[in-house]
């Protein structure tokens, strides 16, 4: 019976082990296929020939010429400018929201989660287009103000749906228990409720910068005399792409990646 059992076990670790492997090389697969792309980019911006299809000798010519370009320099000023100020009006009207909305009847709750969703689930083209309409019949020239109202209204419904989870699991009764010790709304808000959803708000914050940076139709219809990032690639991408941009988006993604190390790690220290 013993030497029976041991059989199963044996073949049952293997099979486990198999699963392992398999899982390792799948998920290594799937990393490969995303990164690929990235990874030659950044080759790419290291080469001399304009080609794709050749590879010249390495050279630093394209970095030191993207930063002589003034139109790819102006355009990546205007997406961080837009995308800083976006993001930080979209995570104080979505936490604060998010907050309202938690302390809504339930039935309210629901109504308002669905109307919430609804600029999330539109295509970009719809909710650009009558983000148009709406400035024109406003009678609000295009620029500044309507890029970052229109990078605000499809940021905020991201940063309530990563807040309201939290919010469900931490439950009303610390709320109620600072309320009976006394304490203001305004000491609850600061003290109690927005320590213990901060890396919520911070992972809102995160979408919705990347959601930013990364925004082409919305933008496209509302843009007026300004020029982002996407929209001057867009514009170039008829005329071939310039080694330039290889090296532009090279920079930005290292930048970013930092940028999630940094709050990672910032993240771990405070949890331990």
């Amino acid at each position: 019976m013993n030497t029976g059992f041991k059989k199963i076990n044996k073949c049952l670790f293997k099979k486990i082990d198999l699963l392992a492997f398999c899982s390792k090389i799948y998920l290594g697969a799937v990393y490969l296929f995303l990164y690929a792309p990235i990874i030659v980019l950044m080759l790419f911006s290291f080469s001399r020939s304009r080609s794709r299809a050749n590879f010249g000798i390495l050279t630093l010519d394209w970095y030191r010429s993207l930063f002589l370009n003034q139109e790819l320099m102006s355009s990546l000023y205007n997406t961080f400018v837009i995308a800083i100020l976006a993001t930080t009006i979209s995570v104080i009207i979505g936490t604060l929201a998010s907050i309202g909305i938690y302390f809504l009847p339930r039935y309210m709750q629901t109504i308002v989660m669905r109307i919430t969703y609804l600029p999330m689930l539109n295509p970009d083209i719809v909710t650009g287009i009558s983000l148009m309409l709406l400035f024109i019949f406003c009678k609000i020239n295009m620029g500044f103000l309507t890029l970052i109202l229109s990078h605000v209204t499809f940021c905020v419904p991201y940063v309530i749906l990563a807040i309201q989870p939290k919010l469900k699991r931490i439950g009303r009764t610390s709320f109620e228990a600072a309320e009976d010790l006394g304490a203001s709304d305004f000491y609850i808000l600061k003290k109690v409720i927005i320590p213990q959803i901060y890396p919520e708000i911070l992972n809102g914050t995160l979408l919705s910068f990347t959601l930013s940076l990364d925004d082409f139709i919305v933008s496209f219809f509302n843009n007026g005399y300004v020029n982002t990032l996407s929209i001057s690639i867009y514009s170039q991408t008829k005329q071939g792409i310039n080694p330039e941009i290889n090296a532009l988006s090279t920079i930005v993604f290292i930048v970013l990646m930092l940028l999630l190390f940094i709050i990672d790690y910032r993240r771990k220290i405070g949890e331990k």
